[in-house]
């Protein structure tokens, strides 16, 4: 079911397990067509509940795995295994079942001693990967309750880089972050946003207006679809 829009496709399904279907679905076609024309998939991923069941979902789907390649979107500075890291669930969701390559998966080195020198380095791995400036085939995003989207949150400094593609937050929720920058966000081919839960509703119409009053309506939405369930979507006309 669409929802009304002037800049971005929004798709509303009943509840979080056909949001996760029909994602898994969209980034299974994408992954065929980018491999089809250029014989790689670089898909950059969240953290949440609704993206580990969208990467156990796409473990389901026709994926071409030998060719996929899977990067952060942002990390939380903790230990390595620690249930604060999206690294932590990504294995757990994908790895676990998916014919996919460990080493295909490429962290954010979050423990290193200097993090600014550890986002750069994990910038020239991003250009190694997909040529410079990075122009990643996929990103996936999230939604905030506040309207943040990666580790881009309200207030923080970081919404101010415009020279780097990886940076490094303040303390957010008890943590610092790595995080993709707008530019890097920006320049992918394609953005998928993933928004479930009824905290959602005050921010989906916010982003859908692309509202600057929020970090996430700072995203270019001309490459986007949102795929969101009811109880997110219930203050955006359909």
């Amino acid at each position: 079911m669409p929802c009304i829009s002037n800049s971005m496709d929004i798709e509303i399904f009943d509840n979080v397990d056909a949001v996760a279907k029909r994602a898994a679905a969209f980034v299974a076609a994408a992954a065929r067509q980018c491999v089809g024309e250029r014989k790689r998939f670089v898909f950059a991923v969240s953290g949440g509940r609704t993206p580990w069941k969208m990467l156990l979902a796409l473990a389901g789907e026709d994926v071409p795995w030998e060719h996929v390649r899977v990067a952060q979107v942002d990390e939380r500075v903790a230990p390595e295994g620690h249930s604060d890291r999206n690294l932590t669930h990504l294995r757990e969701s994908l790895l676990s079942h998916a014919p996919l390559l460990p080493e295909h998966i490429y962290p954010m080195p979050v423990g290193e001693s200097d993090l600014v020198a550890a986002a750069s380095s994990y910038a020239r791995l991003l250009e190694d990967l997909t040529g410079s400036p990075p122009v990643l085939d996929l990103i996936h995003l999230g939604l905030g309750p506040d309207g943040h989207t990666a580790s881009l949150v309200p207030g923080d400094p970081v919404l101010e880089v415009h020279d780097r593609d990886v940076s490094v937050t303040e303390v957010y929720q008890g943590r610092r972050r790595m995080t993709l920058t707008y530019p890097a966000l920006n320049r992918a081919r394609q953005l998928l946003w993933l928004v479930t839960g009824a905290d959602k509703a005050d921010m989906l119409p916010r982003l859908r207006d692309g509202d600057e009053g929020i970090s996430a309506g700072q995203v270019a939405s001309d490459k986007a679809i949102v795929i969101a369930d009811r109880p997110a979507a219930k203050r955006c006309g359909s």
